[in-house]
């Protein structure tokens, strides 16, 4: 009896847990993935299916504290393209060593997510509007430095970044994991963290405790656009060039990570593991439609449908807790 009561309060928490309906369904589309494919479980695939959920992983870190505080960043995908194509200008053109191209995009990175931030919270204006605007801005800045060309070659020295290896994990997936558990710590272990949840729960309960509002959700934003440089400029090392065209569909896929990870669309409540395993389950999906043969059109929609999906189940969380 007592055992029987431990299962289903041990089943009630794991229920409760932000990221538990996000680990069943990874867990069951590899088993599903692995016995309808042949080459699903292949070391290539899980690979190729890793660095993949890396790159928009990224994204979708940043994307999960500007949502924690109760903001949206419509701008992450143009900002990654803007970000990479200045980085790669610095490495081809500027002289900068190929070591110090990846701190100095993310420092440029972390220029125009403040950038944001100051509109929306030095001036108050609605994130939403802001990050639209900026949006447009980063795109067209892109193509105007660019005029529509890729810059390349970026080099062999550089390429280490988005194509090395670490005893056999790719480098752009050992950042993504070090990166998380990096925000793991800070959002359990310090102020900052507090003050974010904080903040998203309740602005005016913050601002009486005396939280300074304001710089935390300035922060959140600029640290947005810092991370989204570092998915732009990696996943230019991994492609040899500073394509126009980095970013492009990011912005879906971040969102879309955060929320099937439990970040809550009205703030305060999200999981940073929550996070990466929604950019594993998307990059395995989009796999899986590769390996399955169905039409590249219809990933949107599934896409899509899975956003609505998450929607629905942040909706009953909330109402069951």
């Amino acid at each position: 009896m007592n055992t029987s009561r431990a299962s289903l309060f041990s089943l009630q928490r794991f229920w409760r847990w932000e990221a538990s309906g996000i680990l069943v369904a990874l867990v069951a589309l590899a088993l599903l993935l692995s016995i309808a494919t042949d080459n699903f479980m292949s070391s290539y695939n899980i690979s190729a299916v890793a660095r993949q959920a890396a790159f928009v992983g990224l994204v979708a870190l940043g994307q999960t504290l500007v949502l924690m505080v109760g903001g949206i960043d419509l701008s992450v995908g143009a900002a990654a393209g803007l970000s990479a194509i200045v980085g790669s200008i610095a490495l081809t053109q500027w002289g900068i060593h190929p070591w110090l191209i990846v701190p100095f995009t993310m420092g440029f990175g972390l220029l125009i997510g403040a950038i944001n931030g100051a509109f929306v919270a030095g001036l108050r204006l609605n994130p939403f509007i802001v990050t639209l605007a900026t949006w447009e801005i980063f795109a067209g800045l892109t193509l105007v430095i660019t005029g529509g060309y890729p810059i390349r070659p970026l080099g062999e020295a550089f390429g280490v970044f988005g194509k090395g290896e670490i005893f056999g994990v790719p480098v752009p997936v050992v950042i993504f994991l070090v990166a998380g558990a990096i925000l793991i710590w800070v959002l359990g272990q310090t102020r900052f963290g507090r003050n974010i949840f904080a903040l998203g729960g309740n602005r005016d309960a913050a601002v009486l405790a005396g939280i300074r509002v304001r710089w935390v959700e300035f922060a959140a934003f600029a640290l947005a656009g810092m991370f989204a440089a570092l998915a732009g400029i990696l996943y230019a090392s991994r492609m040899d060039a500073g394509q126009p065209s980095v970013g492009e569909g990011w912005l879906m896929g971040a969102i879309t990570a955060a929320i099937l990870g439990g970040t809550s669309l009205r703030g305060g409540q999200g999981s940073i593991v929550g996070t990466i395993l929604g950019a594993l389950l998307l990059a395995v999906l989009a796999n899986g439609t590769v390996l399955l043969n169905v039409s590249g059109f219809w990933q949107r929609v599934i896409v899509g449908a899975v956003v609505l999906v998450a929607v629905l189940v942040d909706l009953l969380r909330r109402r069951s807790n």
